[in-house]
């Protein structure tokens, strides 16, 4: 993970078109994706660079995907998830038995590549139970929030908040239902001491409802407990 928060992922494969849809699919959803195209460069780059996962292609002219597998494996154990047009059984195998985690055919779709790659990472990450924490989706009505990829989207598109919008979307998220004084939102989401005469909380949480298109008056999320807090809710179907 780099220092924004993003998963790095390195695609290695020759088919430039597929590598740029990959990219343009996964970027919002928290990763950051590098692109390399011959067997070689990629596994200079894998030996180089520090990846939460790998997806490697199996047919490439040179050096073919197995190569770059059975060389990385002298040194790395970063997840590798394994690209193929074909479908053969023995390739398979053969990909498995070089330290693959998992394989997966070039005609699959955009959401089983995602659940794929979180399955193969998230096994990586079992020793780790905070990280297996963070790489639970927080979902309420059309809004998923990651903490472990630090992003959030609503209608499956990227919202841009700030740390601290982020912060208590997180917190209200995690307490879906419950009631937030203002007083546990500062305390869980900034180290500084909540003094009763600040408001800046209202502050923030009126620009957050704004970036996740909810109405103060009549709110599909965010509802206002008068001297109180704050309440998440799921919308109204």
């Amino acid at each position: 993970m780099d220092g924004s928060g993003k998963k790095r992922l390195l695609v290695v494969d020759d088919d430039r078109k597929l590598c740029g849809l990959i990219h343009d699919y996964l970027e919002p959803w928290g990763y950051d994706v590098e692109m390399r195209h011959t067997g070689t460069e990629g596994l200079e780059e894998a030996e180089e660079g520090e990846y939460e996962a790998i997806l490697l292609d199996v047919m490439m002219p040179g050096m073919d995907g197995f190569e770059v597998l059975r060389e990385l494996r002298k040194t790395s154990n970063v997840p590798v998830l394994m690209l193929t047009a074909m479908g053969d059984e023995a390739d398979r195998i053969v990909g498995l038995e070089l330290g693959a985690d998992d394989y997966l055919p070039k005609t699959f779709s955009t959401r089983e590549l995602l659940a794929r790659l979180r399955a193969v990472t998230r096994r990586s990450h079992l020793a780790d139970p905070v990280q297996a924490e963070q790489d639970v989706d927080w979902i309420v009505g059309k809004i998923r929030l990651n903490e472990g990829t630090h992003t959030v989207l609503l209608n499956e598109k990227p919202l841009d908040l700030t740390a601290l919008e982020f912060a208590m979307l997180a917190c209200l998220m995690r307490s879906k239902g419950r009631v937030k004084s203002r007083e546990q939102l500062i305390e869980e989401v900034s180290e500084r001491k909540f003094d009763v005469f600040d408001r800046s909380i209202d502050v923030h949480i009126s620009a957050l409802r704004k970036k996740i298109g909810d109405d103060a008056k009549q709110p599909s999320y965010i509802r206002t407990v008068r001297g109180v807090g704050y309440q998440l809710m799921e919308p109204d179907a």
